[in-house]
């Protein structure tokens, strides 16, 4: 999340850091401000290592800089405001970067199933083939009788015997039956077809 941190004295972040006595070299009375210009470079160095973009790099690090504006404890004596700093911006960009990859490997995942699922032909006479034996396949479902043409179709779109039954209204003792009876009624017409075709 980018949250636009304005380091400008004007706009009144004058909030003051007590020297922390800790040999750092920040001064005994400087602002946000100070801190951002002495700190923002070297965070976003380092953010950038673990993020690989500098764009990310600079919502993280200011990200960090609206957090520590949002907590004035920090400033208290003794408190080390740099080390704060960089923990919490290089905690937030192996976020950044574990958010990254999962998004990329969702998005991945995601083509890859599309690409199963929708696999073009490797070639135009695959393309011409597959159009070619669904022109068939349709022709020899026109010409079964319409009771064996709806069994194939709908046994197909993956109803249960029970279901063809109550769906064809049909007794379900002799839905196998008429199953198999259809599809070696298909088999043989479209073996007539093909050979046919192949005269």
């Amino acid at each position: 999340m980018f949250y636009p941190v304005n380091m400008d004295a004007t706009d009144g972040i004058e909030l003051a850091v007590l020297r922390a006595e800790r040999g750092s070299k920040m001064g005994s009375a400087e602002t946000l401000e100070e801190i951002f210009r002495a700190e923002y470079p070297r965070l976003v160095g380092i953010v950038v290592r673990v993020t690989g973009d500098r764009a990310r790099a600079d919502e993280v690090v200011s990200e960090a800089f609206y957090k520590l504006a949002q907590r004035p404890a920090l400033f208290r004596p003794r408190n080390n405001i740099q080390g704060w700093l960089f923990r919490t911006a290089t905690n937030l960009g192996l976020n950044a970067l574990k958010a990254d990859l999962r998004r990329r490997r969702h998005e991945t995942e995601a083509a890859r199933n599309a690409a199963h699922s929708s696999r073009p032909p490797a070639n135009a006479l695959e393309d011409l083939l597959g159009t070619e034996r669904q022109r068939r396949v349709r022709e020899v479902l026109a010409s079964l009788e319409p009771r064996s043409a709806q069994l194939l179709l709908l046994q197909q779109a993956g109803f249960s015997y029970r279901e063809l039954a109550l769906a064809l209204k049909i007794n379900p003792n002799s839905v196998g039956q008429l199953l198999l009876r259809a599809a070696a009624q298909f088999k043989k017409e479209f073996n007539r077809q093909s050979e046919a075709g192949n005269e």
